[in-house]
């Protein structure tokens, strides 16, 4: 059985959802604001977590902020706001899906079904390890890791799978359409602006590793695979 940890700050909000999750045969865990959220996080090891954004002491996307650090379980966000920049900046932290408030609950039992789905996929099967490496970047999809020089580079969820995807076919150049189907769950929507900021993203953290051309830009079309070239100073 899997388990969803449920924060949200509205009491009313957090029994609908516990009880539509239930009711599909999940088992919840309910938080009443962000730091609540944090501590259960570490201690109960869930399955998924779905956040409120608009909660007291630590919003939602502190609670992201903080699960990304050491953690790629997959986050589904809560708001009543349905602006982009909201949606945008959840996505671009590592969230897996945004649904706004006021909600279908059949709908939103949905998407984590579908969102665990994905996770499973993406999981290897036990016994196997594929490793691809590009000069010193090393992709390891058992550990969902990405080191260059044997550094450490924390990626996000949706991060690892764009390298992932840049990795398993070097060369080719991929439109922001194909990087957004090899990142995201089918029912996501978002812009190419996201995208966009994903490879901002991969390749600061990459120049932090002094790893520089991680991704070029093929104008007009999208991306590829650069050539990855470490420089460190002496």
């Amino acid at each position: 059985m899997k388990t969803i940890l449920v924060a949200d700050d509205d009491p009313n909000i957090r029994e609908v959802i516990c009880f539509a999750l239930e009711k599909a045969g999940y088992a919840t865990l309910s938080c009443h604001d962000g730091n609540h959220a944090v501590v259960t996080f570490r201690t109960s090891s869930p399955d998924l977590v779905i956040l409120d954004i608009g909660m007291p002491e630590m919003d939602g996307l502190d609670v992201c902020r903080t699960i990304r650090k050491t953690d790629e379980t997959p986050i589904l966000f809560l708001s009543a706001r349905d602006e982009e920049i909201d949606r945008v900046l959840g996505l671009e932290m590592g969230g897996d899906d945004y649904v706004t408030k006021p909600f279908s609950p059949r709908e939103l039992v949905a998407r984590v079904g579908v969102i665990l789905k994905r996770a499973s996929r993406d999981r290897p099967v036990a016994g196997t390890r594929k490793v691809l490496e590009h000069g010193s970047l090393v992709l390891d999809e058992a550990q969902r890791l990405v080191t260059v020089e044997q550094m450490a580079v924390p990626l996000t969820h949706i991060e690892f799978n764009i390298m992932r995807a840049l990795l398993g076919q070097r060369g080719m150049v991929f439109t922001r359409d194909q990087i957004l189907n090899s990142a995201y769950s089918d029912n996501i929507h978002v812009s190419d602006r996201t995208i966009d900021s994903h490879i901002r993203n991969i390749r600061s953290k990459m120049k932090q590793a002094c790893c520089e051309s991680v991704i070029d830009t093929v104008h007009g079309t999208g991306f590829r695979l650069g050539d990855c070239i470490v420089r460190r100073s002496l």
